[in-house]
């Protein structure tokens, strides 16, 4: 699905949340790749799951095309920097939810990318009849899961020893959702 670019200005950085477009594919494989190499957060390892340029190619065209995923991309000066995705699930027993993915690159931490990433993603959401969004975060975490709590969503469980980072160690990841009826307060 698409929507409506927004643009944004923090702490004097100006930049813009729109959809993703195919022309976004090349730019968007190789952000993946630096992001997932400046973060123990997510869940790859840098290089690991790596999708070419044709990968979000059909990714793009898939979410454009489906109003059960949503995919976006912030830029600055015309360079991504970040980009989020909802995907839904076309099985009946989970078609009421969409589970959310972010990544932003370090440079741009600080800016409020991620906060209005999934702002938007919640406005798509619930305006879309959807009564549920799921994410998982890393219990390390704690910026992230404070932001996601801030926007209504609670902690559903935890996955007990679920990665293991560079350190060698076991680290569990926390599962949060949001659901519809209980409300979004925007600050």
């Amino acid at each position: 699905m698409i929507i409506n670019k927004k643009k944004f200005n923090v702490n004097g950085i100006n930049y813009t949340i729109r959809s993703a477009m195919v022309n976004d594919s090349k730019e968007l494989s190789e952000i993946r790749l630096q992001i997932d190499g400046e973060t123990e957060n997510l869940d790859r390892e840098k290089g690991e799951a790596y999708l070419d340029p044709l990968d979000f190619e059909r990714i793009i065209k898939t979410d454009i095309e489906s109003k059960r995923n949503l995919f976006l991309v912030a830029e600055v000066n015309d360079r991504i920097v970040a980009f989020s995705r909802c995907e839904g699930n076309h099985l009946k027993r989970f078609a009421h939810k969409v589970e959310f993915g972010v990544g932003v690159l370090k440079d741009y931490w600080g800016l409020k990318i991620g906060s209005n990433l999934l702002k938007e993603s919640i406005s798509w959401a619930d305006s879309n009849g959807f009564k549920k969004i799921t994410l998982n975060v890393l219990e390390t975490n704690d910026k992230a899961i404070n932001l996601y709590k801030k926007f209504g969503f609670n902690i559903e469980g935890i996955l007990q020893n679920d990665k293991i980072l560079s350190d060698g160690q076991f680290y569990n990841t926390v599962t949060m959702g949001r659901i519809y009826d209980k409300g979004f307060k925007n600050d």
